[in-house]
């Protein structure tokens, strides 16, 4: 076959190797997490509240292991005025990283997280509950590249059972719906080749059928 115009890459994260995680080392994701949030607290209004963590399959890329994040902040309580008593509640979100020797425990954990009042108890018009973060890039020649971006969701619909990342019609990654989460790995904002080019999830059912899109661009 000839060279191609459009040399995207495409699945270049290893599929999860483990749903979730638990026990000792679920712990210790949580700490890291909740160190990240506390930078966030003051200015979020709430800090987190490490009982509605929920944890999302994990995608190793570049060398590291990333495992999302999503939690919602502690209740606020008003002020003296009141001010805060028709506050919008705070989401967190974010991920632990971590290297995976072949031998031995993980190593050099890393922990990034930011916060959102736009949550989907707000918009019951979506149909996917998305977090993103940039975590590197790619260049191609020239000019040319764009974001990898870690993507993790959570249907809100019903039936789902894959989801895909997609550039202008091309799977550029797909993952299983576990436990009701999902977390792909794709490039994203690539410039240089036309128009940019930004991803679009997709859920799919189990007759292969789309059930539901958005971009990571909402309006």
């Amino acid at each position: 076959m000839p060279p191609i115009t459009r040399p995207f890459p495409r699945f270049i994260a290893d599929s999860p190797q483990d749903s979730k995680p638990y026990g000792r080392w679920q712990e210790r994701l949580t700490e890291e997490f909740a160190k990240a949030c506390a930078a966030h607290a003051e200015e979020a209004g709430a800090p987190l509240d490490p009982e509605t963590l929920k944890w999302f399959p994990e995608r190793s890329w570049g060398g590291r292991v990333y495992v999302p994040a999503t939690a919602q902040g502690a209740e606020r309580e008003p002020d003296e005025s009141g001010d805060d008593e028709d506050a919008a509640p705070i989401e967190y979100f974010g991920w632990v990283s971590f290297e995976r020797p072949e031998d031995g425990e993980p190593i050099d954990l890393r922990a990034a997280a930011d916060y959102t009042d736009v949550t989907a108890e707000d918009n019951p018009d979506w149909r996917i509950d998305l977090s993103d973060d940039v975590i590197g890039r790619w260049r191609a020649e020239g000019e040319r590249g764009g974001d990898i971006t870690l993507v993790w969701g959570l249907p809100l619909v019903r039936g789902a059972i894959a989801a895909t990342a997609e550039l202008d019609g091309e799977v550029v990654d797909q993952a299983a719906v576990t436990d009701g989460r999902f977390t792909l790995v794709a490039v994203d904002a690539i410039s240089g080749f036309g128009d940019d080019l930004y991803v679009e999830v997709k859920l799919w059912n189990r007759t292969m059928r789309p059930i539901a899109s958005e971009t990571l661009y909402a309006e």
